[in-house]
């Protein structure tokens, strides 16, 4: 995670200069004819539609959110006309495609327009918005074919703990280019995941394989794969994970001791250690482009023993699709001669996948992204959140308790200071427990964890709360339905939403 220093707009951080003048539409790499050759402009494993299609969605997404500080502008400067109400109305519709809280409005006479409950409103409408379009569009059959792709590389479940950091919110959906359906996703701080969380999660996956053959039978010889992502930033090293002073030395060390003692903890408590694989991935933030330390036979890797995806798409950019996969492969297996057939495929998909990723950040902002610092939209608190795959939309905080996620909250929350409160608006919080709605009595329980830790909140950050610099929205979803999340309560009460 990186320290915050200043607030930056998408498009306005250091690198803004060189993409000011970018058109919206990408430009899909294609071939060009010189002579009688035909000349690649982009790489051979680049998946050109894909990426046209992510960058639109990312896109029409950030759009939405950015697009709020300049209507709510347009808004308090009519905020004395006799008309304000339904000019309002009219803009925030016609805009944002909501309507707003109409008693927040209709007391702008009293005194002011309350700017900073109608932009946290804004920011909860747009998430609600956006969530339940994630879900109509994701399709399921990507998620069954990597999850056979899986079995084949002798691996029945993949478990990936990026850090809570925005920048690391795509890793799945973008830059591995997987499906958010086909594997586990829990983001911490530093990439210091819950061992016992994640020990827990094992067993329940080891129970589904025994009791229901879900993923696949238990007397397959398939293992579980604990997978951790730390990050760095190539263009300003100050710019690393905040968790670890950014130090990507002590960032990756700190995750790959976290790896081993997960392993350790199944090992002591079932005997049965063999079962798991680990993989440590680095993701530099400025550029999306990945690291990953192959590990050997015996699952063992090295901190200076890495496949870097960045040198080998520079290097294989002009070579075909066969040449290329052979090259990605040979580095592979020099990086470890002894890593299994299984761990060096699954390596060589992640690779090639993440040359998609890396044409698409080349592609539509140059160099570097422009915002490599923090410039998250809102801060998310508990458990789900599978929707949002896209960088430096939102910080995540894992948890049940604040007490036991004090330290990501207090990270988001400094994040924050920096990014809004600064400038006099709040931080929007979404509080989200998913639950099982065929569990009887699940919805409620996440109903009341929802409100204990909305409590908790407003008791920890009261400066913030009583200032109205600090706004929270309560939701959750049903897992085993299509249903759009359920609104608990917002720190904007019903009376005030009455008019939306």
């Amino acid at each position: 995670m990186l320290r915050t220093q200043r607030h930056q707009q998408p498009g306005r951080g250091r690198y803004a200069a060189r993409t000011a003048n970018r058109k919206v539409a990408p430009r899909p790499a294609r071939a060009r004819r010189a002579g009688s050759v035909v000349v690649r402009t982009g790489h051979s494993l680049c998946r050109c539609d894909e990426n046209s299609r992510l960058f639109r969605y990312e896109h029409d997404v950030k759009r939405a959110f950015d697009e709020i500080v300049t209507v709510l502008k347009q808004i308090s400067a009519i905020q004395n006309d006799s008309d304000f109400v339904q000019r309002a109305q009219r803009i925030a519709r016609d805009s944002l495609g909501f309507s707003l809280p109409e008693p927040i409005l209709e007391d702008a006479w009293v005194d002011r327009l309350n700017m900073r409950r109608l932009y946290a409103w804004c920011v909860f409408q747009t998430y609600l918005r956006f969530c339940d379009e994630f879900y109509k569009a994701t399709p399921t059959g990507a998620a069954e074919e990597f999850q056979a792709f899986l079995q084949e590389c002798g691996i029945h479940s993949m478990d990936i703990t990026p850090c809570a950091d925005g920048r690391l919110a795509h890793l799945v959906r973008y830059v591995l280019r997987l499906s958010p359906r086909a594997v586990r996703r829990k983001s911490y701080a530093g990439a210091m995941f819950d061992v016992e969380d994640s020990v827990q999660k094992w067993v329940e996956t080891e129970l589904r394989r025994y009791r229901e053959a879900v993923p696949n039978p238990a007397h397959e010889p398939t293992r579980y794969l604990k997978v951790v992502a730390y990050h760095f930033s190539s263009g300003d090293p100050t710019e690393g994970c905040a968790a670890h002073g950014s130090d990507t030395k002590k960032a990756a060390q700190a995750g790959l001791e976290r790896l081993l003692g997960f392993r350790q903890a199944i090992e002591n408590s079932f005997c049965c250690g063999a079962s798991i694989e680990l993989l440590l991935i680095g993701v530099d933030t400025d550029t999306d482009a990945i690291r990953i330390h192959v590990p050997d036979a015996d699952g063992d890797m090295s901190l200076e023993r890495f496949v870097d995806a960045g040198e080998l798409y520079d290097k294989t950019l002009h070579l075909s699709e066969i040449e290329a996969r052979r090259t990605v492969e040979s580095a592979i297996r020099n990086c470890a001669e002894r890593v299994t057939d299984g761990m060096a495929r699954l390596i060589a998909k992640l690779v090639a996948n993440n040359f998609s990723q890396i044409e698409y950040v080349r592609t539509n902002h140059g160099e570097h992204y422009p915002d490599i610092g923090h410039a998250e939209r809102f801060i998310g608190a508990g458990i789900g959140f599978e929707d949002i795959q896209i960088r430096n939309l939102m910080y995540f905080a894992y948890l049940n308790t604040v007490e036991e996620g004090t330290d990501d909250l207090d990270v988001g929350i400094k994040i924050f200071t920096g990014l809004n409160i600064k400038h006099g608006l709040p931080a929007p919080i979404v509080v989200r427990f998913d639950y099982h709605g065929i569990v009887p009595g699940d919805r409620e329980r996440a109903k009341q964890r929802c409100a204990r830790v909305a409590k908790a909140l407003a008791a920890r950050y009261a400066e913030l709360y009583e200032k109205d610099l600090l706004h929270v929205l309560q939701v959750a979803r049903d897992c085993d339905s299509k249903n759009s999340l359920d609104v608990f309560a917002c720190t904007i009460d019903a009376d005030e939403a009455r008019g939306h």
